[in-house]
């Protein structure tokens, strides 16, 4: 053949990156060798995987019909280099989570599959939906745990559990005493919300899409703590996941609004991308995110360490 698979990893790496100098410091190589190396894969077949846009690489049509086949090919290799070693073939694996996931189930998860496979490795990093559905796409993550909807055309989905966000207060919060509230009443109501892009605020955006003008968002904030933490001080009421306020409300610091005319349930997902060759590790994650959660109807009822 007249390419190399070192080749095939430098193209890769660049192709994340859009840039040669940050391929280079991924590889562990020199600046000069890793463009030396694209350009002679570009040579070989005379063709050009990249437009130059100033000193970033873009990459182009052909580059992006050769990424998947590339990114599928290097994991088939890795996984015939730790059978030769004598592993069990699960290698490294990089993971997404958004951040209600991420906090909560895939730290916890990541540890389990770790136990189980000492010799692996597993990088974690926690997103809101859009960003971990852009990086999924763009094979810069093997997997993406997530809570919010994604309709890409490139990447596969599929439902994992059931999850329910819940408008909550402060427990001296006028509204917590009462038995339901109308929305009528959540209208009048300040709000500290999750971020746009987030899954948890595109779940609130629809069960108040015919409202939006009426909403009085006093705050929005990228993290979940962030968001218990001001509503416990006062500064208006939540909603976000019941995972993420388990703990708060058994320790009462917190207190739940029922909210009937709502409709705030969701569902938490896999995705890959269909191109994406499922490695060992891969399929046994997956395996593992379900045997985990196997019998119960949400999220908040998986059995988790509490919080003190």
């Amino acid at each position: 053949m007249k390419y190399t698979l070192r080749q095939l990893e430098i193209f890769v790496a660049i192709s994340r990156t859009a840039s040669v100098s940050r391929a280079s410091e991924a590889l562990s190589l020199s600046q000069s060798a890793t463009s030396t190396a694209l350009s002679e894969l570009e040579k070989q077949f005379d063709l050009q995987l990249f437009d130059r846009v100033g000193k970033s690489l873009r990459i182009n049509e052909t580059g992006q019909q050769l990424l998947p086949r590339a990114v599928e090919l290097l994991d088939r290799a890795k996984e015939i280099e730790n059978l030769l070693q004598g592993h069990a073939g699960v290698g490294h694996m990089k993971i997404g989570a958004t951040l209600t996931v991420g906090n909560y189930l895939a730290t916890i998860l990541a540890a389990r599959f770790l136990q189980e496979h000492p010799d692996s490795r597993i990088a974690l990093q926690v997103h809101n939906t859009s960003t971990i559905v852009q990086k999924i796409a763009n094979h810069e993550l093997d997997l993406g745990l997530i809570e919010g909807d994604c309709n890409h055309p490139d990447i596969e989905v599929q439902a994992w559990i059931a999850d329910e966000l819940v408008v909550f207060s402060a427990q001296n919060h006028p509204l917590a005493a009462l038995q339901k509230v109308s929305l009528t009443q959540l209208l009048n109501e300040q709000w500290i919300l999750r971020e746009k892009g987030s899954g948890t605020r595109e779940t609130f955006d629809r069960a108040f899409h015919n409202h939006h003008a009426n909403l009085n968002i006093r705050l929005e904030l990228e993290h979940t703590e962030a968001i218990k933490r001001a509503v416990e001080s006062g500064l208006g009421i939540g909603c976000i996941s019941r995972l993420a306020l388990k703990d708060a409300f058994r320790r009462g610091s917190l207190v739940p609004i029922a909210t009937p005319q709502l409709d705030l349930g969701r569902f938490f997902y896999f995705l890959w991308h269909k191109q994406k060759y499922q490695t060992t590790g891969m399929r046994e994650f997956l395996d593992l995110c379900r045997q985990f959660t196997h019998g119960f109807e949400r999220s908040d009822l998986v059995d988790l360490p509490e919080v003190a």
